[in-house]
């Protein structure tokens, strides 16, 4: 079964989408599950992972109700304030649903780049594990060496860094993201998302400015611990849907066929225990 693990929806009227504003005029509209619908059956997707993109819990609310409606969503990352005294009280309530798998703060938009370490989150993180739950980790290079100390402290937190931590490809900087992810593949169990690259890039970017970064993230977490995602519809500011999974499939093609469609869909079935 063939995984997008990494994948939003959005209505603007309902306001909470602090960061989407008509600058960002591609994908300033709403997306729903039918605009998605056609790219999956192109695309041979059997399912989704439905990510939050607001940090409210009306949006996870949201996005659970688009999941009771839309088979195609085997689950979905919702966000939580994991510094409110009712954080365990609302992760209990949230994951009597089915369709949550996990839960994101979003990491990247905090100005503490040791945010993820203060002591007032550890609730919530035994909250995550207590409902079995992952933590997906919207990090930048610079949360990386803080989420290697939250995971030596939280040994069995299961943990997604999403989109490879968004390296500087743009830049073409490897050095200090690279030691830094290395450190994580190697240390903890966390996984990580093979996600929102393109992004990353240059808008003229192509497979040889992708393949540095997908490649050591192969080395170092190897294709049992990576995951394949779109970041749709973000991603279609510097690519199509198309065009990543035609990229991936290349940047994946040293691969096996068991590798391969381990990447594509059976890790993410794992690591967010998938409903069927």
């Amino acid at each position: 079964m063939k995984i997008d693990a990494h994948q939003h929806f959005w209505a603007l009227a309902r306001g909470d989408y602090g960061w989407l504003t008509p600058e960002l005029a591609a994908i300033y509209r709403d997306f729903t599950p039918g605009d998605l619908a056609p790219l999956l059956e192109v695309a041979g997707i059997d399912g989704t992972v439905l990510v939050q993109a607001a940090p409210t819990v009306a949006e996870t609310e949201y996005m659970l109700s688009l999941a009771d409606q839309t088979p195609v969503i085997k689950g979905v990352v919702g966000w939580v304030d994991f510094e409110a005294e009712d954080a365990p009280t609302q992760i209990e309530r949230l994951a009597a649903h089915p369709a949550l798998v996990g839960l994101r703060p979003m990491i990247q938009d905090i100005d503490d780049p040791d945010w993820i370490t203060r002591e007032a989150l550890i609730p919530a993180f035994e909250a995550v594990q207590q409902h079995d739950l992952t933590f997906d980790a919207l990090t930048l290079p610079v949360h990386l060496a803080p989420l290697y100390e939250l995971l030596a402290r939280q040994p069995k937190l299961r943990v997604i860094i999403d989109h490879g931590s968004k390296p500087l490809i743009r830049d073409g900087a490897l050095f200090g993201w690279a030691e830094d992810i290395a450190a994580l593949a190697r240390d903890t169990q966390a996984w990580c998302k093979l996600s929102g690259l393109v992004t990353e890039a240059a808008s003229d970017w192509s497979i040889e400015d992708l393949r540095p970064y997908v490649d050591h993230l192969l080395d170092t977490f190897g294709p049992s611990r990576l995951i394949w995602g779109s970041d749709w519809p973000v991603c279609t500011l510097a690519s199509s849907y198309q065009r990543w999974v035609d990229t991936t499939e290349m940047l994946l093609s040293a691969l096996s066929e068991i590798e391969r469609n381990a990447v594509l869909g059976g890790n993410a079935a794992r690591a967010y225990n998938l409903r069927d």
